[in-house]
This record gives C-alpha cells, sequence and structure tokens, in this order.
C-alpha cells in the first residue's frame, strides 16, 4: 500500500508501505521513489516503524540504498533503538502499537536534478520480521 501524503508546509516527500500479515521479509525490500528538482534546497530525510509490542527485538538495523538518477548509488547501515534495556518501548503509541521516528539524514542536499529511488531493506538475522506494521519515509524541506 502506497500513500503518498504532504502533511505540512514543510514536508517535501512522505510515503508509506504497509507490510503484509504485519510480517517483512528480507527478500521485500520497501521502495521509495522521489522527484527533485531543486538541488539549492536544504532537506532531513526521517525514517518511522510502527511495530506491535510484540516485535522479538529492541533494534532494527536497516540498509538504505539511495540511487542517484544519474545511476550512481550509496549504502547506508542504521540502527534503530526500538526499547530500552529495561523493555519499555520508545516513540509513541497505544495498546500494542509503536511508531517510531528514525532521524536518518539532516541537512542535505541532492546533487542531481531528477528521479531518486530509496530502498530500505531490514539487516536482521531473521529473514522474516513479524510485528512490523509498516515502514515510512519522510523528505522535508529545511527551514530557513
Amino acid at each position: 500500500m502506497l500513500i503518498n501524503l504532504s502533511c505540512d508546509r514543510g514536508t517535501y516527500f512522505a510515503d508509506s508501505i504497509k507490510m503484509q500479515d504485519e510480517a517483512w521479509s528480507m527478500f521485500d525490500p520497501c521502495n521509495f521513489t522521489c522527484q527533485i528538482d531543486d538541488t539549492i534546497r536544504v532537506y532531513n530525510l526521517d525514517l518511522s516503524v510502527r511495530t506491535s509490542t510484540g516485535y522479538p527485538y529492541r533494534n532494527l538495523y536497516l540498509f538504505v540504498v539511495t540511487s542517484f538518477p544519474s545511476g550512481n548509488s550509496v549504502t547506508d547501515t542504521l540502527q534503530a533503538l526500538l526499547a530500552n534495556e529495561q523493555g519499555d518501548w520508545l516513540g509513541r503509541g497505544a495498546g500494542d502499537l509503536r511508531e517510531l521516528t528514525i532521524h536518518y539524514k539532516s541537512n542535505i542536499y541532492f546533487p542531481e536534478k531528477g528521479e531518486y529511488h530509496f530502498k530500505v531493506i531490514h539487516g536482521m538475522r531473521d529473514t522474516v520480521l513479524n510485528g512490523v506494521y509498516d515502514l515510512g519515509m519522510r523528505i522535508s524541506l529545511k527551514e530557513n
């Protein structure tokens, strides 16, 4: 399920991908595509993950592959802490649902005009992660 949102004036791009059966396979990456026409503006990139409190780990490793309009690509590895050492869930939520924003990049410029592709793959040991509802990406304009 793809949802393109523009919630506020600072949001340039927002999209969310719902996991089938609340499970995320490492062989089923989340793909986001965004058109960038302004290489002078400054942007922030955030990911968001919604999980169940039944998610079996305190953390989530992510590989983010960014493909530029020129065809070049770069891969980043992120670790998101979803719960503290005592097992208390971070982020916000109610019942068994928790949502956490993962700050990915701040104060960046996109060096090329055109279509950017972002592929997000989980890097956990389990091939399928149960208890993951969806993953989102938000690109916002940095305020002056």
